[in-house]
């Protein structure tokens, strides 16, 4: 990562908020190579810390005022396309008010979930004060983590990332299961209301052509 060793602080920064705006940046690699910078002397520990928490916040951030602006305009003209209405909108506004300080706090350790959690915030409209609170108490604890831990491993920051790499795997491949089975319930309650939608227009038209007779 030669880029880090040269621009340090500024590198970490933008990469971080790019990042949690959704762009393809290895983020927890990232960080755990700023430890091990931070335990050769490079970077200053604290002062990493907090360059990548305000990174993350900052990405984190925009997405979250960018998901409120466009909140209504995407489910008017998407939300049809996936059965996604303003009942749906509100029911998932409902939930995340409720839950959206946990998914926000610990979703960063997640790849394909913190790229997001911004966006689902700002569309359910979860207010701005609990956003900041729960979504920048993550930032932190994630960045010190990783952090940390680059710098406690020293040169073999690299083995950590071999590891929580296998544990990221299982997680998204576990976490795809359960939507891919939770979308084939939904569609099967779907194709039984469907099937009784049709057998009833077929028993009517049966039964209309029987009273003609």
């Amino acid at each position: 990562m030669p880029y880090i060793d040269k621009y340090g602080y500024f590198v970490i920064f933008c990469s971080l908020m790019l990042e949690l705006i959704a762009l393809p940046f290895p983020g927890q690699v990232m960080m755990t190579y700023v430890g091990f910078l931070v335990y050769q002397g490079h970077l200053s520990w604290g002062t990493a810390i907090l360059v990548a928490t305000a990174g993350s916040c900052s990405g984190i951030t925009f997405t979250y005022f960018l998901g409120r602006k466009l909140r209504s305009p995407v489910v008017e003209r998407y939300g049809p396309l996936v059965h996604f209405g303003p009942k749906q909108l509100d029911k998932m506004s409902r939930w995340y008010n409720k839950h959206g300080n946990v998914v926000l706090m610990f979703s960063y350790y997640v790849p394909g979930v913190r790229h997001f959690t911004g966006y689902f915030a700002g569309v359910s409209k979860l207010p701005p004060r609990i956003f900041i609170i729960f979504a920048y108490t993550g930032a932190f604890i994630w960045t010190s983590t990783f952090i940390t831990l680059g710098r406690l491993l020293g040169p073999q920051w690299d083995l950590l990332n071999g590891t929580m790499k296998n544990y990221i795997i299982i997680t998204v491949i576990v976490c795809l299961v359960l939507i891919a089975l939770y979308f084939l319930y939904k569609f099967r309650l779907q194709f039984k209301h469907f099937l009784g939608y049709l057998f009833r227009k077929i028993a009517a038209l049966f039964k209309k052509d029987s009273s003609r007779l």
